[in-house]
C-alpha cells in the first residue's frame, strides 16, 4: 500500500457521526416510503441480512422498519416480486442486494457451478436437470410443491427431510434459479432468466469491477472504512482492493483516519469527514443482524458495547436474554432488550431491560417507552 500521510485523528464521537449518518440512522425517514423506499434502503446499504429467527418480526423486516418508519412487510414483497428491484444471494449470509447490482454476483455463481461448495459437492447434475425441466414446464415451485420426495434424516438443524430442497438451493447459488417470491419464509423459486426477463443476461463484473464494488459499498454505508469492515468477514484487504486503496490515496480521494483509542487503520473520504450533527437525537432499538451491530469489534470500537447474542446460549448461562435488541439513543447504546412478541395476546413482552454505557432511567426510559409503543405498532400491524 503507498506510503501514508499522517492520519486524520477522530475521537470515537466524530466516528460514531460518521458511521450513523453513513447507516442513515440519524434522520427519521432517509429514504421515503412504499416499495421505492425499499429499493433506495437497500441499494444504499448494499444488501439486508435475512434471518429466520421470528420470536419478534424478522431481521430483514426489522432492519428495514428502522430506516423506514411507515415500512410495511408488503413493500418488500412487491420490491422482490412486482418491481423485481432486489433479489437473493449471499453476502456474508443470506441477503436482500439490490438488482442494479447483479452483475457483481454473476462470478460466484459461475464459480459455484464449476466448483461447487463441499456442502453441494455430491449433488446430482441429473437431479437438478429434472427440477428445472418441470419449472420450465409448470411455473415457480416451492418446496411445499415437491411431493414425491422419499424423505432423508437431516444432516443439521437448518436442513430439510426433502432431497429436492438441496437441489433447488444448488441451482439458486448456480445462478440457475432465483427466489422469485417469499410466502412467510417459504421460497419460491424460478428461471432466473425468465424472472427477470432474459436473455440477455448483463455481463459479469471482472475481478477490478467487483473490488471497486465492495470497496465504494463500504464507503457509502460505513463512512469510515477498514479492511475487516470491508472484508467481513474477512480480516484483511484483498490485493485488488489494497491496489485501490492505494491509488485512492495517491489521488486524496480517500484519507488515512485514525480512530482515538484504536491501532487499526481507517480511511474515509473528505466529504463523510464533513458529516455534520443531525438536528436532534433518535432512539432505534435495533436488530442484532443490523448493520451496526452485526460486526461486533466495530462495533465494541467505536460505541465501546459488547453485544452479546445469546439465542444459541443455554438460558441458565444467558447474561442478557435470548434475543437481546440493542437500543440506540442518539450516537450511544445506552439499553439492551430482550423482547418478544405475544402475536396471540397482541404486545410485545419485556423479557429483560439492561442499562449498558452511560444509559440512564431518568433520561432516557421516556424516550424509549416512546418508541417501544410504535415499534410494538409494527410487530402487530397487518401486511
Amino acid at each position: 500500500m503507498a506510503e501514508m500521510k499522517k492520519p486524520v485523528a477522530l475521537s470515537t464521537a466524530e466516528a460514531r457521526r460518521i458511521w450513523l449518518h453513513a447507516q442513515r440512522l440519524d434522520t427519521r425517514a432517509p429514504f421515503g416510503s412504499g416499495a421505492e423506499a425499499v429499493t433506495a434502503a437497500v441499494e444504499h446499504l448494499g444488501y439486508v441480512q435475512i434471518d429466520t429467527i421470528n420470536v419478534i418480526e424478522r431481521a430483514h423486516h426489522h432492519m428495514l422498519f428502522t430506516r423506514i418508519p411507515d415500512y410495511r412487510r408488503a413493500d418488500l414483497e412487491h420490491a422482490q416480486a412486482v418491481d423485481k428491484s432486489v433479489f437473493e444471494y449471499w453476502t456474508h449470509a443470506l441477503s436482500y442486494v439490490p438488482v442494479r447490482d447483479l452483475s457483481f454476483y454473476l462470478p460466484a455463481m459461475k464459480s459455484h457451478r464449476e466448483t461447487p461448495s463441499r456442502w453441494y459437492a455430491d449433488c446430482d447434475p441429473a437431479e437438478l436437470r429434472k427440477l428445472l425441466r418441470r419449472i420450465r414446464r409448470d411455473g415457480a415451485l416451492s418446496i411445499r410443491d415437491v411431493d414425491d420426495d422419499e424423505l432423508q434424516e437431516k444432516q443439521h438443524l437448518w436442513a430439510s427431510r426433502k432431497p429436492s430442497k438441496k437441489v433447488l438451493q444448488n441451482g439458486f447459488y448456480g445462478g440457475h434459479l432465483a427466489i422469485a417470491q417469499r410466502y412467510g419464509m417459504v421460497k419460491s423459486y424460478e428461471l432466473m432468466d425468465r424472472h427477470f426477463g432474459w436473455p440477455p443476461r448483463p455481463r459479469a463484473a471482472t475481478e477490478r469491477q467487483i473490488a471497486e464494488y465492495l470497496l465504494d459499498r463500504a464507503l457509502r454505508a460505513q463512512g469510515v472504512i477498514s479492511a475487516a469492515s470491508v472484508m467481513y468477514p474477512k480480516l484483511r484487504f484483498s490485493e485488488e482492493i489494497e491496489r485501490l486503496v492505494s491509488g485512492r490515496l495517491r489521488r486524496k480521494t480517500l484519507v488515512p483516519v485514525e480512530i482515538a483509542g484504536g491501532t487499526t487503520p481507517h480511511f474515509a473520504t473528505p466529504e463523510a469527514l464533513e458529516t455534520t450533527e443531525p438536528d436532534a437525537p433518535l432512539v432505534h432499538i435495533l436488530s442484532p443482524f443490523d448493520p451496526l451491530i452485526i460486526q461486533r469489534k466495530r462495533l465494541s470500537q467505536f460505541f465501546g458495547y459488547d453485544h452479546l447474542f445469546e439465542a444459541y446460549v443455554p438460558k441458565a448461562k444467558r447474561v442478557h436474554g435470548y434475543f437481546t435488541l440493542p437500543v440506540l439513543a442518539g450516537d450511544e447504546i445506552v439499553a439492551a432488550l430482550d423482547l418478544k412478541t405475544d402475536r396471540a395476546q397482541k404486545r410485545v413482552l419485556i423479557q429483560s431491560w439492561h442499562w449498558v454505557g452511560r444509559g440512564d432511567a431518568a433520561l432516557h426510559q421516556p424516550m424509549i417507552e416512546a418508541e417501544l409503543e410504535r415499534f410494538e405498532r409494527f410487530q402487530l400491524a397487518d401486511g
